[in-house]
């Protein structure tokens, strides 16, 4: 966003269900290819300087009441063996939390499917701890996932919870994926 523009275009026509997003980085060269190593390809060992750089991006927002990774299903983090979103929020400071919100219903990859699929293709697939579930009543919560594209994964997960009762939702992200447009 250009400086002092605090709302995009399309988010004044169609608002999310977060309030905000704050990506540390565009998803491009040579960044793209970093953050496919630190996901794609075992690299943990790249966590701490990338969550050092959206710790960077996010200094002096207001600190989250919770602090919540993207969590991957049982089948993905076997497959990847480590959750890259938590690896990234549990460095970034505040404590954060990574058993509070669930992934109940493994999808296909993001990154397989067309723009418009994705919304369809994660509906559904959070939820909150169901014991847990008070721990969400009227609290600010921000999200940290790795990458955004259309922002189909961040809503669901807002929305999810925000029907458990949170009173905000906002999103950390290491980065954000341009529009192919270009805006």
């Amino acid at each position: 966003m250009p400086a002092g523009q605090p709302v995009c275009g399309e988010c004044l026509r169609d608002p999310p269900p977060f309030e905000r997003t704050i990506a540390a980085l565009d998803y491009g060269a040579p960044w793209s290819a970093l953050i496919a190593r630190f996901k794609f390809q075992g690299g943990v060992e790249l966590a701490p300087v990338l969550s050092g750089l959206l710790r960077e991006a996010v200094r002096g927002q207001p600190p989250p009441e919770l602090l919540l990774p993207a969590p991957l299903s049982d089948a993905r983090l076997r497959e990847r063996g480590f959750n890259q979103s938590w690896e990234i929020a549990r460095r970034l400071g505040p404590p954060a939390d990574a058993r509070l919100l669930l992934r109940i219903r493994d999808t296909p990859h993001q990154v397989d499917l067309p723009l418009d699929r994705r919304a369809s293709n994660v509906r559904s697939a959070f939820a909150v701890e169901p014991l847990r579930r008070a721990e969400i009543a009227g609290r600010s919560v921000v999200l940290v996932d790795d990458v955004m594209t259309t922002g189909a994964t961040a809503a669901e997960m807002a929305r999810t919870l925000l029907q458990a009762g949170a009173s905000r939702v906002r999103l950390w992200v290491l980065a954000r994926t341009p529009r192919p447009d270009g805006a």
